[in-house]
């Protein structure tokens, strides 16, 4: 499945362990607080689990949202979709 997360983390130690832990998932930097790629649902569930642990659930939010590849190739991206100098190759290839 393909997994974003987009988030808006206060403090800027839990921030830094919200983004460290998308990577360690294996998910891309798309945006600053927003990450994408390709987890099985196992992967996406312990996911949730540590971002749980590390958020202020008073005052941080977090969105993590499941996608087939099928609809991701229908997303609709306009502008600067993606920061270039962010995006990878494997990034640009789930949209193909």
């Amino acid at each position: 499945m393909i997994l974003w997360v987009l988030y808006d983390v206060a403090e800027d130690r839990a921030r830094g362990r919200v983004a460290r832990h998308c990577k360690q998932a294996g998910l891309y930097r798309v945006q600053y607080s927003v990450f994408l790629g390709e987890v099985t649902a196992d992967e996406r569930d312990a996911l949730r689990l540590e971002i749980e642990d590390l958020i202020d659930p008073d005052h941080d939010k977090v969105y993590l949202f499941t996608l087939t590849r099928k609809e991701l190739k229908q997303a609709i991206l306009l502008g600067q979709a993606f920061d270039r100098k962010l995006v990878t190759a494997q990034v640009r290839e789930l949209f193909l």
